[in-house]
């Protein structure tokens, strides 16, 4: 007892301290974003168009149609290329003024004639779509996009918009978007909003979603608003193709090319729009270093991962060093508040979000630790297959419907279709009416479980001890880590 009160009380009481100043630091900065969120939605801020609205595009001489490029990046997707395509190919622009790239990066032989077959049909009904293969996948996604904007045609395109293969886009994309870049030659981005088609299946996605609705609704939106800038999401942007070339293009050196292009082009002054219903000085690199990286990226992993999992359960074991119950209940109960009001209708799902939040730190914390150092995991590129949400029939008729058919969805804005197309999840594929059902197989998570057992013993030493509200949030806490170490929490199909 001697010993642990003269060393290792005051070391674990430094580091808990210390956890405590970053806690409140990022509580701080999350609690301005909200207030600026509130600010936006009660002043009803939005990005304004400089010229009026687009005339009927049947008439390309009528109204502004610069010349845009369409980039569909993908790789193995034989469940979702088709609606992705189609989608693509329906969009309400005229004909000769955009071209398709389909940028496919798949090995499976199979996988590339369906792929090529699906363009060979659009080509006949006479779209403007290129079918491009990759022998060598250097640089992933980032080489693949790369390789597409080498090629010589490029030049006669103003912009490019880009799409991945599980993002379908509302026909009217291109027209709510592209407008934004006329006659405001500082733009370099507008990046639209999208969301889950099946955010609703199981309690992982509904957890999911409540990060990207706050992600959203407030991250992209207060850091587009106040600070004119914020990180490329990847999919359902519209990029000036100038901006891109003079920002250096994108990089083979990173699996994160969305968020490396865009600090590229931040940081050539380049400005940024952000459409939540579908905008080098000393302050700018003040938020891109400290707030955006530093506070965002490096500490809430950090401290999030060191002071929930690592300090409390130890603190049981070591009393002399004391950790508030402020600390371990009501700020983050707070916290979890705010970033639940984007998604109101996920209020039940509070407790098991802050929870599952905690949880996911030690994978953040992981990733922090590979990505900083430069560790072998870092460079690891690991493809998340889609599974659709169309039966065939569906997609034959999505396929044979002309550009008018596909109206736009008054409840979705400028986000993705995908929301439109969540009926067909309850339609089954007529091929897979006769397949036996696949079996469950759940993985084993190591760290998870070793963390559940710090945990759950941590709650027992604090039952003994009467720690009070401790004890529920290390038990409750320790059966959420033995949930996800024996992957039991969303879906795993073999």
């Amino acid at each position: 007892m001697r010993l642990r009160a003269a060393y290792l009380a005051p070391l674990l009481q430094f580091l808990t301290d210390a956890c405590v100043v970053l806690f409140l630091i990022q509580s701080a900065d999350r609690l301005i974003q909200c207030l600026g969120s509130f600010y936006i939605t009660v002043k009803r801020i939005k990005p304004r168009l400089k010229s009026p609205a687009l005339p009927d595009a049947e008439d390309p001489d009528a109204g502004y149609y610069p010349m845009v490029l369409v980039q569909i990046p993908m790789c193995n997707e034989k469940e979702v290329y088709q609606q992705s395509i189609a989608a693509v190919c329906n969009l309400d622009w005229p004909r000769s003024n955009f071209l398709v790239q389909v940028l496919d990066d798949s090995d499976d032989p199979t996988t590339q004639s369906l792929i090529r077959e699906e363009v060979a049909k659009w080509q006949q009904t006479g779209a403007r779509i290129l079918y491009r293969h990759r022998v060598l996948r250097d640089g992933y996604k980032a080489g693949n996009l790369k390789s597409a904007m080498a090629c010589s045609y490029v030049k006669d395109y103003e912009f490019v918009a880009i799409f991945d293969a599980d993002f379908q886009p509302n026909p009217d994309f291109l027209k709510r978007t592209v407008p934004h870049f006329k006659d405001n030659d500082e733009l370099g981005l507008v990046q639209a909003r999208w969301s889950f088609v099946n955010k609703d299946e199981n309690l992982l996605t509904r957890l999911q979603n409540i990060n990207l609705c706050f992600h959203f609704e407030v991250e992209q939106q207060v850091n587009g608003v106040f600070l004119n800038f914020f990180g490329f999401n990847g999919t359902a942007g519209v990029w000036r193709i100038k901006a891109l070339e003079e920002s250096g293009g994108w990089m083979e050196r990173t699996t994160v090319e969305d968020m490396d292009i865009a600090v590229r082009a931040h940081l050539h002054g380049w400005k940024f729009i952000f459409l939540n219903d579908v905008e080098i000085s000393v302050w700018k690199k003040f938020n891109l270093i400290f707030l955006f990286f530093l506070l965002r990226k490096l500490i809430l992993p950090f401290y999030s991962f060191t002071l929930f999992c690592i300090i409390l359960p130890m603190t049981m074991f070591v009393p002399e060093a004391e950790l508030p119950d402020w600390v371990v209940c009501y700020i983050p109960a707070l916290m979890s508040l705010l970033n639940i009001l984007p998604s109101p209708k996920s209020f039940p799902f509070i407790i098991p979000y802050l929870l599952f939040e905690n949880t996911m730190s030690v994978t953040k914390f992981n990733a922090m630790i590979s990505g900083l150092f430069q560790l072998g995991s870092a460079y690891e590129w690991v493809v998340t297959k889609k599974s659709g949400r169309s039966s065939e029939g569906d997609l034959i008729s999505l396929a044979a419907a002309p550009p008018r058919e596909l109206r736009h969805h008054p409840k979705t804005g400028s986000a993705p279709s995908m929301e439109a197309l969540m009926v067909l999840k309850e339609q089954p594929s007529p091929k897979k009416e006769g397949k036996k059902q696949q079996k469950k197989h759940n993985r084993i998570y190591k760290k998870e479980l070793a963390l559940s057992l710090l945990l759950l013993t941590a709650a027992a030493r604090s039952l003994l001890t009467k720690q009070g509200i401790h004890f529920y949030f290390l038990l409750f806490q320790g059966i959420s880590f033995l949930l996800v170490g024996l992957d039991l929490i969303g879906e795993q199909v073999e």
